[in-house]
């Protein structure tokens, strides 16, 4: 029996799946919570269930990324940009910057991507949100990030707000999620 949708990614097809799959998915989240789709960050992050999972996406990252002298970086330059092409109201969104999160096997979901806003509208969002005013949203506890996580139980994806300039300090700080 398969518990994670995708997991064990073990090709670079299945990999590409689960992109698409968690790219529209958070489109998805960001509509029911928001009602609209907000604009993306430019990183993808896909999240691994097995230890031979994250060994070999890994290897294929290195394979599909640019090499970084920062030790702590969370994402990965990609050589070739992954382009998602619009779908109903979901806009074309190019994914620049991938991660592959160590295996977590207690955490279904698939992977996560990042949104951002203006600072002012973000302000004025984080005050909504700890009002409980947005189904399915919450500060993003954490001490190191600004953020706020968007999630539904019955959806395997997560999706974050933030603004641009946080969405600087996510793609090169290790975060533990």
């Amino acid at each position: 029996m398969q518990v994670y949708r995708f997991s064990p990614i073990e090709s670079e097809e299945k990999l590409f799946d689960a992109i698409t799959h968690i790219h529209f998915e958070c489109h998805k989240l960001c509509k029911q919570s928001l009602g609209t789709h907000l604009p993306n960050a430019g990183n993808v992050g896909v999240f691994c269930h097995y230890d031979d999972e994250y060994t070999y996406l890994t290897t294929l990252r290195e394979e599909l990324t640019q090499l970084s002298e920062n030790y702590n970086q969370k994402y990965f330059r990609l050589h070739n940009p992954v382009i998602i092409p619009a779908k109903g109201d979901v806009p074309e969104t190019t994914y620049t910057f991938l991660y592959i999160r160590q295996p977590d096997p207690y955490r279904y979901h698939v992977g996560d991507i990042d949104f951002y806003v203006e600072e002012s509208e973000y302000k004025k969002l984080k005050e909504t949100v700890d009002l409980q005013a947005i189904p399915n949203a919450r500060v993003f506890p954490s001490p190191h990030l600004d953020m706020i996580e968007m999630y539904d139980p019955d959806v395997d994806v997560l999706a974050y707000i933030s603004t641009q300039a946080m969405t600087d300090i996510v793609q090169t700080t290790k975060r533990s999620a």
